[in-house]
């Protein structure tokens, strides 16, 4: 019998299409269903993991908090977004890849019983890992518009009661695209005061934003900065999906305790990968990199958009997916997902089990084709579907 803590947990969706695409092993199929991308790592990044296969120090489990050097580069990093300075002695932590940095704080801040705060949809795997830790999700729905997503800030805040141990955070939001601002923080800053609720701010993505702007950070703000931790990530900005390594910005009280569940749980992080994060995240051209990734993810998601102009299809504002409302088409998101890859030759993944209303949709992550690969997406839409 599957014990309690698993009853309201369902898998992603994106294992079982992955697999299914990589057993067909066919080259035209286009694999829309997982969050890999084909842009290369940073060549500072690629040449320090292969130095430290001949570093001794890198085959360790020491430091278990990280690397000196790969926490005071994300605590900078952070630092530089949020504008302010944190120690990265007592207010970082190196986790094994950012869902292990996000498990972590939940169950460093969450009491059993207790609510989270997540936009709907959202990616099944933050709402899984809430009701992992104990806490029962609490869902404020974001809206489609024909000019992409929308969150109300007050209905967002209005969501934070005396049940809320949590809020928890994503720009872009995975996998809508959904950007939040300082409107949104600002309306979340008194209603955390007021509850006394941490904001767990997940910034995988917080940089591949399609409009220009620089990434509007919560912690930015003095009345959220003490209430503010910081989950990053190596493998959307960076490309580093394989090294495994993130980490978590806060103050240090709650860093103490994120710092024990790390050590209790995953132990510590990828060791010949830390040095190269670290070089990543201080390299005179990162801000320059991240960019001209997310130049060339812009255009993949405008081919998409083009392609499916005819379709319900909700445009992203950053991010690396697109969401296909499926109603319109008088299919299921598990339908529409099937159709298109024995007809189409698309690998797209239903999203049910991403928050109330991910059953409406199915995602289309735009990360891992090229824009010559996506024309005639169209087409096999066509193929499938009529």
């Amino acid at each position: 019998m599957t014990v309690s803590r698993l009853r309201d947990i369902p898998g992603i969706g994106v294992d079982v299409v992955g697999d299914a695409a990589d057993a067909s092993d066919d080259p035209e199929l286009l694999r829309l269903e997982n969050l890999d991308t084909d842009l290369r790592p940073p060549a500072v990044a690629i040449e320090a993991t292969r130095a430290a296969l001949d570093d001794d120090a890198a085959n360790s489990y020491l430091p278990f908090q990280g690397r000196r050097s790969l926490r005071a580069a994300a605590a900078a990093h952070v630092g530089r977004m949020a504008g302010r300075t944190y120690d990265p002695g007592t207010e970082c932590v190196s986790v094994a890849g950012g869902l292990n940095g996000v498990l972590n704080t939940l169950l460093a801040t969450v009491e059993p019983g207790r609510e989270v705060v997540l936009c709907d949809p959202v990616y099944a795997g933050l709402v899984n890992r809430v009701r992992l830790a104990g806490g029962v999700p609490r869902f404020v729905p974001a809206r489609a518009t024909a000019g992409g997503w929308t969150l109300d800030p007050e209905e967002l805040a209005a969501a934070v009661t005396g049940r809320t141990a949590a809020v928890l955070m994503m720009s872009p939001l995975m996998p809508t695209g959904l950007v939040l601002d300082d409107r949104h923080w600002a309306a979340l800053a008194a209603a955390c005061e007021r509850h006394d609720a941490w904001l767990i701010y997940d910034a995988a993505m917080e940089r591949i934003r399609f409009d220009g702007r620089p990434p509007s950070h919560p912690a930015a703000r003095d009345d959220l900065a003490g209430r503010t931790i910081t989950v990053g990530s190596a493998s959307k900005e960076l490309r580093l999906i394989g090294w495994r390594v993130g980490w978590v910005v806060g103050p240090a009280a709650v860093l103490a305790d994120i710092r024990l569940v790390g050590l209790t749980n995953v132990v510590c992080q990828v060791g010949i990968a830390q040095e190269a994060v670290a070089a990543a995240l201080d390299a005179p051209d990162a801000e320059a990199d991240v960019a001209a990734a997310t130049a060339v993810w812009a255009r993949r998601g405008d081919a998409v958009l083009r392609e499916l102009a005819g379709y319900p299809v909700v445009p992203p504002h950053g991010g690396w997916s697109a969401l296909v409302d499926t109603r319109p088409l008088g299919l299921t998101p598990a339908e529409l997902s099937l159709l298109l890859f024995e007809r189409g030759r698309v690998a797209a993944t239903p999203m049910d089990g991403w928050g109330p209303s991910g059953a409406h949709y199915l995602r289309l992550v735009f990360a891992n084709e090229p824009v010559e690969r996506l024309a005639g997406l169209g087409e096999r839409f066509r193929r499938a579907i009529g």
